[in-house]
């Protein structure tokens, strides 16, 4: 359990990583490097960041919700 848990920590962590160095940034920086200004054509509230919002934001809970599980398995 603890393995799995771990296992669903590190690749949401990445996957975090990699979702707020897409979203678009406020100059031209790392976001823009890695496709955030493909969007900032299409206007501040595209679908493409739309849809990226709600994937951070599952993903991030999914974090959450693995953090919050492993430090109950390990409190045991």
């Amino acid at each position: 359990m603890v393995l799995g848990l771990s296992i669903l920590l590190v690749i949401t962590s990445v996957l975090m990583v990699v979702l707020v160095l897409l979203h678009k940034g406020k100059g031209s920086g790392l976001s823009d490097l890695f496709g955030g200004g493909i969007s900032s054509t299409y206007g501040g509230s595209s679908v493409v960041e739309r849809n990226l919002d709600r994937i951070t934001i599952i993903v991030g809970g999914l974090w959450f919700a693995g953090v919050v599980a492993l430090s109950l398995v390990l409190k045991k």
